[in-house]
């Protein structure tokens, strides 16, 4: 549509204005156009979410050996185990790394503002879920989290659940979508001690000491796996993907450990 100017006439011209109606239409499309660049310009410059930074070093072809995983500073980086090159860094805006847990197909991180995150692991090419760890970040800076070690627990041998051990709960979540499927609160009066932690079969033991001195020693330690905490005659819900087959429940717990005397 061609734009046609209006023209106004002055005294004693006798002109008339033309084509009023077709600016009127005009004007709102010119604008529209005009504003295009800006609202590209804005769309780009919009920050990550999250503050998130993934920076791709060197493209992988299918079936490449899964790369190792280290901390430099402020990022997570990932870096072929044979030339020590690195294939992909992963920053965060305003936090930095404090653990890494490898698992096949999955790079799971704990930053120092209470956030858990998953990147695929062979080629970086994306973050799959960010996770807030409620009231977290606090502890995490004081020197009682013991450089947050014992936080990202593996609660099967392929880390297809991941717990995170805080001194309020022990939190579950399915790596593959980063899905909430359990929470245990510590014991009123306890904590847990995620640095004071050893595993027996495929059962995660967590310290949880208590500052009443009556509370026995069998309270004081928590046993978990992937369905959550291991009682006799539990019923937990599974942890599968929607459609897939039901958990073994069973009696698996129960084998696990001996039931509390």
């Amino acid at each position: 549509m061609s734009v046609v100017p209006f023209e106004v006439s002055g005294p004693g011209a006798g002109r008339p204005v033309p084509a009023r109606c077709g600016s009127r239409l005009a004007l709102p499309v010119v604008l529209g156009l005009l504003a295009l660049p800006l609202i590209t310009a804005a769309h780009h410059s919009r920050p990550a979410p999250y503050g998130d930074h993934v920076t791709v070093h060197a493209r992988v072809a299918d079936g490449t050996a899964a790369p190792g995983l280290r901390t430099t500073g402020r990022a997570v980086e990932a870096y072929d185990k044979a030339t020590g090159h690195p294939r992909w860094t992963y920053s965060r805006e305003g936090a930095r790394p404090l653990a890494l847990l490898p698992a096949p197909g999955h790079a799971i991180a704990l930053w120092s503002d209470g956030l858990v995150t998953d990147t695929a692991r062979a080629d970086g090419s994306g973050v799959r879920w960010h996770r807030a760890i409620p009231g977290s970040a606090p502890w995490l800076r004081s020197p009682a989290a013991h450089g947050a070690t014992g936080v990202l627990q593996p609660l099967d041998p392929r880390v297809r659940m991941l717990a995170v051990v805080t001194p309020h709960r022990i939190a579950a979540y399915r790596s593959a979508d980063g899905d909430l499927r359990w929470v245990l609160p510590a014991r009123r009066g306890c904590a847990f001690e995620p640095a004071r932690s050893v595993r027996h079969g495929a059962a995660l033991m967590v310290a949880q000491p208590c500052g009443d001195a009556a509370t026995p020693w069998t309270s004081q330690l928590i046993a978990v796996d992937d369905l959550g905490r291991i009682v006799p005659r539990r019923r937990p819900l599974g942890n599968e993907l929607p459609g897939g087959a039901p958990a073994d429940v069973g009696t698996r717990a129960e084998k696990e450990l001996a039931p509390p005397r």
